[in-house]
């Protein structure tokens, strides 16, 4: 396996620079697939547009080279976006549809109202699918291959992504919030979170580390701060200088939209830092914290090798979200290939 080392520079330098047409070279360290794909689901294939539209990588890296300059936390915000939507009968690009007579969108579930972000950056990255290759790569497929092109931007792991979904025709505003793990979640719940998505433990763990980037507001953690147990007292759990630090940001009243790194030491790199912080009683979300303190050894021990071994945290990162994404997937003739994705299709 290449190492991953090379790719954990700081994301505003290098990364944004190269040449779309070699996004991700054959020389770069992070061009090299790690782990044991599993195998994809039938129809799904990494060469799916390989003669439909084979530079659909290219344009995809293009545009989030310019969004991630722009604003670092745009790569962990499309990288949510891919749970989000996977985790809602499955990856089907139904979590980008708006408001509509026949539908509610899943954007105004609890757990993605005012939070969820990025949007914007898919309707450009679709626009340019869309001048480049009219009516062939899906939504679906647009947002997986933004998580994959915000992760190796960011220091990441490089995977072959199988392609080949198809978009929805209706959005789940119901299970979005039935599917959807809370911020406040305990392990048991994560467990069975990521049970009814087919995902065992190792993938709770390995996917959780998508944490080591990006921001949550103080709405998500406050009650860790304050009222734990509904006790009006913290949790016991947090490292003291780490709760005083997080109290200075969010404070007892007010403040819920005010945001906190989710790895303070590399926010905005892709590595195992995150895994290393949980292990000092500072991970920000008590979700995060439970993966050390949940009573589980074999969780446990996850976060233990994945912070000693940064290179095993991305062989089953790999494996997990490629896992995430061949699950119930469209296909063939179902759902259809959206123009805009934030709409289903006219029918004339």
């Amino acid at each position: 396996m290449a190492s991953s080392k090379a790719l954990l520079g700081a994301i505003f330098i290098a990364s944004f620079y190269f040449p779309a047409s070699i996004a991700f070279p054959a020389h770069h360290e992070g061009a090299h697939p790690v782990g044991h794909s599993p195998k994809p689901k039938l129809g799904l294939s990494p060469d799916f547009y390989i003669s439909t539209c084979p530079q659909a990588d290219e344009i995809v890296v293009s545009v989030l080279k310019k969004a991630i300059a722009k604003e670092q936390r745009i790569a962990a915000s499309l990288l949510r976006l891919l749970f989000h939507d996977c985790f809602v009968q499955g990856c089907d690009a139904s979590v980008l549809l708006d408001d509509s007579k026949a539908d509610a969108s899943e954007k105004n579930a609890i757990p993605n109202k005012n939070s969820l972000r990025g949007f914007e950056v898919i309707d450009e990255i679709k626009a340019a699918l869309e001048e480049a290759c009219p009516h062939t790569v899906s939504c679906a497929d647009t947002v997986a291959l933004a998580a994959r092109g915000s992760t190796v931007l960011s220091g990441g792991p490089y995977w072959e992504l199988p392609l080949g979904r198809r978009d929805s025709k209706t959005a789940y505003m119901k299970l979005a919030n039935k599917n959807l793990p809370p911020p406040n979640a305990t392990l048991h719940r994560l467990i069975k979170f990521f049970e009814r998505q087919g995902l065992d433990k190792v993938d709770l763990v390995a996917l959780s580390g998508s944490h080591t980037i990006g921001m949550a507001r103080c709405v998500s953690f406050k009650q860790r701060l304050y009222n734990q147990h509904r006790d009006n007292k913290p949790d016991m759990t947090l490292e003291k200088r780490f709760y005083y630090t997080l109290a200075s940001v969010c404070p007892r009243t007010g403040g819920d939209n005010n945001i906190s790194p989710l790895d303070f030491v590399s926010p905005s790199k892709f590595d195992n830092s995150y895994y290393k912080l949980i292990l000092e009683g500072k991970g920000l979300l008590n979700s995060d914290q439970v993966l050390w303190t949940g009573k589980d050894q074999k969780i446990a021990d996850l976060v233990r090798s994945y912070a000693e071994n940064e290179s095993l945290f991305f062989e089953h990162y790999v494996n997990s979200i490629i896992k995430m994404g061949n699950r119930n997937p469209l296909l063939g003739h179902d759902g259809e290939i959206r123009k805009n994705c934030r709409r289903v299709n006219q029918v004339l």
